[in-house]
């Protein structure tokens, strides 16, 4: 108990809480919300650092490590702060599903020497709690050699398999900030048309898997009338706090964590972070539990809802690059897409505008630009939807899959795809 109650004063400065940081050494970086942004900045001003690899998610706030010449970003899901860096060939991107991410650092595929993570302050029993991100972090807690810590005054207490006890914590400082927020783009009348499409696929009872943008928000907002939703998701942000307060969302009919909205991070406002916060309906669990697909799949009606950047005419998903350019990750559509597919009554879902540029180009395409990366293959695509519709591929040929895929590509640029479709699948004009 002595060292519960004296717990402030141990705390160092921040220069001295990464002094343990080593050239050569393994770092990971919690991400989203919970990015430990004042340690980070303090390794950043170290000069001596030479070969540290950081590995991280998607970070929020500044990212001073990017063009350090000690510090390398190793990113495992890449965000804006970083992405040029990687086309660049200044910081690297590793291609790995959410759900493995875990086990590259608990087999010591990936060795960490240490961990720097944001959390909440200790309680009475002396834990404190990884807060808004338990994704990867906690697998990185409990592998890496060394843990250094923000203790943050404002970190939400979350529940699940969050809790850090103090004396894991080799070195912390203590600030008193407010955690980055993340607001998402509001829906403009082409994702409100595919939200309607989606909403459409959700029946009652259903189990949500949804992430952050425009089209969940446009979704979400939609679903109001529902009964028995339940949630289990890899992420979630601040739509769907009114489902839950309103009793839309219940989580009564799951198979798996019941009445439990089950997440593995949050991003979003300070709303959603006061609504996380020792809220025991609400389990935070690692990447490797959200985002287990034969745990997924045992949920009834699972609706699954990613997005995309491109898909060709058979079907192939294209998720995490712009051509060779990498633009984010693989994530956990793979994990959801199939996880939805073998629940029972599942639906899977691929939801994008089917426009890019002002509508110059087509991202329904009839090949993925050279240097794409195929995230969600043919065969584990089923739903498509654009502004123009909704298909489902599952069980088509490909002939079929061409033909209902224009169909809901814009207007504007179904006779080209349908020219280049034909003359590729050799079909007969008529």
């Amino acid at each position: 108990m002595t060292m519960v109650a004296d717990w402030r004063a141990r705390a160092v400065a921040p220069a001295d809480a990464v002094a343990a940081v080593r050239s050569g050494m393994r770092v990971f970086a919690q991400g989203a919300a919970a990015t430990p942004t004042t340690l980070l900045a303090a390794m950043a001003e170290r000069s001596d650092l030479e070969g540290v690899r950081l590995y991280h998610m998607h970070t929020e706030g500044p990212a001073p490590w990017i063009g350090h010449a000690g510090i390398r970003s190793v990113s495992l899901f890449t965000g804006a702060a970083v992405r040029a860096a990687v086309q660049r060939g200044e910081a690297d991107f590793i291609p790995v599903f959410l759900s493995d991410i875990p086990r590259l650092f608990t087999s010591r595929r990936v060795p960490l020497d240490v961990a720097i993570v944001q959390l909440s302050p200790p309680d009475r029993h002396g834990l404190c709690s990884l807060g808004t991100s338990v994704d990867c972090s906690r697998a990185a807690v409990d592998s890496a050699t060394m843990v250094i810590a923000e203790i943050n005054l404002r970190m939400p207490r979350t529940h699940g398999q969050t809790a850090v006890p103090l004396d894991r914590v080799d070195a912390y400082i203590v600030t008193d900030r407010p955690l980055h927020e993340h607001a998402p783009n509001p829906p403009g009348p082409v994702e409100e048309l595919i939200g309607e499409h989606v909403a459409r696929l959700v029946p009652d009872g259903a189990t949500l898997q949804m992430g952050i943008g425009a089209i969940p928000e446009a979704v979400l907002g939609r679903l109001g009338d529902r009964v028995d939703l339940g949630v289990h998701t890899e992420m979630f942000s601040d739509r769907l706090v009114p489902l839950i307060e309103g009793g839309v969302v219940t989580n009564r009919l799951k198979a798996v964590h019941p009445g439990r909205t089950v997440t593995s991070f949050i991003a979003g406002s300070q709303r959603l972070f006061d609504f996380v916060d020792d809220n025991p309906l609400v389990e935070f669990l690692p990447a490797d539990r959200t985002n287990d697909t034969q745990v997924i799949a045992r949920n009834p009606r699972v609706v699954a809802i990613n997005s995309a950047i491109q898909v060709d005419l058979t079907g192939q998903v294209c998720a995490d690059s712009i051509g060779h350019r990498i633009f984010s990750g693989i994530g956990g559509q793979m994990d959801f897409i199939r996880g939805a597919a073998r629940s029972p009554g599942g639906v899977p879902v691929i939801a994008l505008p089917s426009t890019a540029k002002g509508g110059t180009v087509s991202r329904i395409a009839p090949e993925l630009t050279p240097g794409a990366g195929v995230v969600t293959t043919r065969g584990h695509v089923h739903w498509v939807v654009t502004e123009y519709g909704a298909v489902n591929l599952h069980g088509l040929t490909l002939r079929e899959r061409g033909e209902a895929l224009i169909a809901i590509a814009h207007p504007d640029h179904r006779a080209a795809l349908e020219r280049e479709f034909r003359a590729v699948r050799v079909v007969p004009m008529v």
